[in-house]
């Protein structure tokens, strides 16, 4: 074929036999992809809104959440009580607004000890190996031999109801799953020529895992913390229902949940809007994590 016979407009002929393509990192490309998910998009601007209604949603009628007035005690949804009041009078929207920013705020705190902790406890032991290994492992098969419930009981019973207490519940026994990913995923990174040259230069072990193995598996734990902190959210307010997690006054969406539940008979309310903000706050953050899960997934990359 002639090529004389072909006249390309608009471009030399380098111009038109190169091919071009932007350069973008593996941070980009899975914002790119999290951006064409409708769903992950949809539920990140609703934690958006939700988080600003904890942050302010107690100031926008301007009553406070804990002052009390028996002549508007179990008034039904108005003009003035949004979510009406409860039965010592004082203003639902307020209270669970603010509930809602101490569940958040405890699965947020009870989420970066689970991080931190597992992180820190897989990469020493696969990093490390051997008899490190093995007895580091079989501590974590100890505590996972434990029933969850029977610890949190325990720690509460020890500490009292109160958030130092229920955090180190939270806490104690779910950095193990996290420990043991980090575990296989260094057991692989471990085998890397980039390692290997880290540990010839003389790199000491805390600046191979912080430099080399943390970077590598930020995706991976993104994901664990995507899916720890609806987690953490819905078990907060169980245990705050069943009482053995916070109790009044402090004040969580588990704590008005049993409040409601108490008056749902005849104030329905009470116990319909807490539970509402707690399956939406939990459902976002769940389909916001599938929509995570499969944008930092490389293999799902063009």
């Amino acid at each position: 074929m002639d090529k004389q016979k072909f006249v390309i407009r608009g471009f030399t002929l380098d111009e038109a036999n190169r091919i071009d393509r932007p350069t973008i990192s593996y941070w980009q490309d899975a914002w790119r992809r999290l951006r064409k998910n409708p769903v992950a998009m949809v539920s990140l601007a609703v934690l958006v809104i939700m988080a600003v209604l904890c942050a302010v949603g107690p100031l926008i009628h301007g009553y406070d959440y804990i002052s009390m007035n028996i002549r508007l005690k179990n008034k039904a949804p108005t003009a003035g009580h949004w979510f009406g009041t409860d039965n010592l009078g004082r203003d639902l929207f307020a209270r669970v607004w603010v509930g809602a920013r101490a569940s958040i705020l405890i699965a947020l705190v009870a989420t970066l000890l689970k991080m931190v902790v597992g992180t820190v406890y897989g990469a020493v032991m696969s990093h490390f190996g051997g008899w490190v290994d093995d007895v580091m492992m079989r501590a974590i098969e100890i505590i996972n031999s434990v029933p969850d419930l029977l610890v949190t009981i325990l720690i509460m019973m020890v500490f009292g109801n109160n958030l130092f207490a229920l955090l180190i519940a939270l806490s104690i026994t779910a950095w193990c799953s996290t420990a043991r990913q980090v575990r296989g995923m260094i057991k692989q990174l471990r085998e890397t020529e980039y390692v290997y040259a880290a540990e010839v230069l003389g790199a000491g072990p805390m600046r191979i895992i912080l430099k080399h193995y943390v970077p590598n598996m930020l995706s991976i734990l993104l994901l664990d913390a995507s899916t720890s902190i609806p987690s953490f959210i819905f078990t907060e307010a169980g245990l705050s229902f069943l009482g053995i997690g916070l109790t009044a006054p402090e004040i969580s969406l588990g704590v008005l949940i049993a409040q409601g539940q108490q008056t749902l008979d005849f104030y329905p309310y009470q116990l319909i809007w807490p539970c509402v903000v707690l399956c939406v706050i939990v459902m976002a953050f769940n389909l916001l994590g599938d929509g995570l899960r499969n944008a930092l997934d490389p293999r799902l990359r063009q």
